[in-house]
């Protein structure tokens, strides 16, 4: 049944996460890029609201896809490879992030690919728990290869684009960083991510 109005903070939401496209957008380092990485957002942001209604989700899933959404929105404005968070954590605190952690390469993509597995298990096990009667452990575990599907098509997508675009374009896109194995990490720890947030989630249950 299509409800007539979604909670006011899920319109909140949908409207900070549409505002943030042309934020990402001005100026962007890479602008075909960032505008490839947004065109979904802003196609989805249009039909949120008639998705919402049609669909009703809790608040709480609203909140985990309006803060993915805003992650990626982020990083489409460097691309994924070149999100400055170092220079960020040096002039919050003088000390070097990649430094501190021992990383040899920017890990912004990473960190996003973790937080979609963390973050789609709850909206993704709530839709169908409600509009497929799955029930709690059947839902969790279809939301946990969920991720391990979407990753996998998304590694696909990553690769049909390196094939047609020049390779300058395409490493800007892709941000390998020269790791012949980025794409298995990425699905690896959007895997992490997804077990995670499964098991948060499954306790919360089991202690109530």
């Amino acid at each position: 049944m299509i409800g007539s109005r979604l909670p006011t903070i899920q319109y909140g939401l949908i409207a900070v996460v549409a505002l943030s496209v042309p934020l990402s957008g001005w100026g962007a380092t890479y602008p075909p890029n960032t505008w490839l990485q947004l065109g979904p957002v802003v196609l989805l942001m249009l039909l949120a609201p008639a998705l919402l209604r049609r669909w009703p989700l809790s608040t709480a899933s609203v909140v985990a896809i309006a803060a993915f959404l805003l992650l990626h929105d982020l990083a489409a404005r460097w691309t994924y490879s070149d999100v400055p968070y170092d220079a960020w954590g040096r002039t919050l605190t003088g000390a070097s992030i990649d430094q501190l952690c021992g990383f040899t390469r920017n890990q912004f993509d990473r960190l996003v690919h973790g937080m979609f597995g963390v973050l789609a298990i709850l909206p993704t096990s709530e839709a169908v728990r409600r509009y497929a009667g799955l029930g709690r452990r059947a839902a969790l575990s279809f939301a946990l290869m969920f991720v391990l599907a979407v990753g996998g098509v998304y590694e696909i997508f990553e690769w049909l684009l390196a094939v047609f675009m020049d390779p300058a374009s395409a490493e800007a896109y892709n941000g390998q960083q020269g790791d012949m194995f980025d794409a298995q990490k990425d699905m690896a720890i959007a895997a992490v991510g997804g077990l995670l947030s499964t098991a948060w989630i499954g306790l919360r249950h089991a202690c109530r």
